[in-house]
């Protein structure tokens, strides 16, 4: 099977590090890049520890937000059984906040055959009535990346005692050995779940990787839908469900490998056409593992992405008052050789909380900024130092009532999961 493909791309002005046998070779331009800080003072956050109840090597983490709180899944390295001798050994945690702590880690599933990788997440999401999904990526084959997203459901609310998860087989209605993976999710009004991912069943034959949809209404899910044929191999989908329906987000890829970000709608007639966020016109001829966020209040939606177009690596978010229909001009988050990786909320007065990893003279920091309706940057808050390396993983950010609760992994030996709560002023 032929991908286009390179897995741990890290992008600094435009340059690739890759995990491949040849690295390309720095220029000038890039190493200054790498070397230069950020020209604005960065602030401490009022940041809270709350350390969530993992073990040694934890890895992976989500966020998502129920009925009960804030839900934390992860993935930790077996200690004992099967799968060792080649390091498929994994089990799925999840935790939820209450108040200032979290409960008790409780079991989702353990076994053999995971793919647990840095970039495409293990996560639970909650339906209106307070059934849950959890997903995680299961081998499909001996390709390194021939694997699925399997699902369990548990019908009991997150209390996080003795809950009890069934699994359920596949979130996708195809099990060849291509990858299916990079789920996100919409809570619908009416019940059940959307569900997003994206799907490569298609490159069997030579064909391009395609973004798929299904509901999750308690049963096994529905037939999928494709939604577009040709989207970037390994960026993260996400979505969220606005005022007039779910909506999904993700980096497209065109016939010319221009990959940019697009947007897709659920309205009365269907599944709108795919439109791009912004022309950022990055041509790249590969993927570079760093998919986009959003988030919505009832008309208002915010993307936030990463982009290295023309050799200017940024964050960049933009601004829909019309629930997707339409976007405003993009606005610069973070324009000082960032990793991207991103995520992003919205408060209560309607301005953008986004997080990203930023660079630094010494490795990177979790950061997050507040970007008003007008496009006004607030100050940069800086939530921890970590590693520009993979080991880093995908920091992840909620907004939990008038706070920010925030997860990410401390590349140590064994990895470590650290957490924390910013208040919103």
């Amino acid at each position: 099977m032929i991908r286009r493909r390179l897995p741990s791309w890290i992008l600094v002005a435009g340059v690739v590090w890759s995990a491949c046998s040849a690295e390309p070779p720095q220029t000038a331009e890039s190493v200054a890049a790498v070397e230069s800080v950020a020209s604005e003072e960065a602030v401490g956050s009022e940041l809270q520890r709350v350390d969530p109840p993992s073990g040694p090597g934890a890895m992976a983490p989500n966020l998502a937000v129920g009925r009960d709180g804030v839900a934390l899944t992860w993935l930790e390295p077996l200690v004992d059984g099967v799968g060792l001798a080649d390091g498929t050994g994994h089990s799925l945690f999840v935790s939820t906040l209450d108040g200032e702590r979290w409960t008790p880690a409780q079991l989702i599933t353990s076994g053999d055959g995971f793919f647990a990788n840095w970039a495409d997440l293990p996560g639970v999401v909650e339906a209106t009535d307070g059934t849950r999904y959890a997903h995680w990526l299961s081998k499909l084959g001996g390709d390194t990346y021939a694997y699925g997203a399997a699902l369990a459901r548990s019908t009991v609310g997150a209390t996080g005692d003795g809950e009890a998860w069934e699994e359920i087989g596949l979130l996708h209605d195809d099990a060849s050995p291509t990858e299916h993976g990079f789920v996100s999710y919409a809570s619908l009004a009416t019940g059940g779940i959307q569900a997003f991912w994206l799907d490569g069943r298609a490159m069997m034959d030579g064909g391009a990787m395609q973004l798929r949809t299904t509901r999750l209404d308690g049963g096994a899910p529905a037939t999928s839908e494709v939604l577009d044929r040709q989207v970037c191999e390994c960026c993260a989908t996400d979505a969220t469900s606005a005022s007039s329906g779910p909506v999904v987000v993700y980096r497209d890829r065109s016939t010319s490998e221009v990959r940019d970000i697009a947007v897709m709608r659920a309205t009365p007639e269907g599944w709108s056409e795919s439109i791009l966020i912004h022309d950022d016109g990055w041509q790249i001829n590969g993927c570079p593992v760093n998919g986009p966020a959003i988030a919505a209040d009832g008309e208002q939606v915010v993307v936030a992405w990463f982009s290295a177009a023309e050799n200017r690596p940024r964050v960049q978010v933009v601004f829909s008052s019309d629930a997707a229909v339409h976007f405003g001009e993009a606005v610069v988050v973070d324009d000082e050789a960032p990793l991207g990786r991103v995520d992003v909320e919205i408060d209560a007065q309607g301005s953008a909380l986004v997080s990203w990893l930023g660079s630094t003279e010494s490795g990177a920091e979790v950061r997050w900024r507040r970007i008003s309706v007008t496009g006004e940057r607030g100050p940069l808050n800086v939530i921890a130092s970590t590693t520009a390396e993979r080991s880093a993983g995908v920091p992840r950010m909620v907004r939990s009532g008038d706070q920010l609760v925030f997860v990410w992994v401390e590349a140590s030996d064994p990895s470590e999961l650290r957490s924390g709560l910013v208040p919103l002023g």
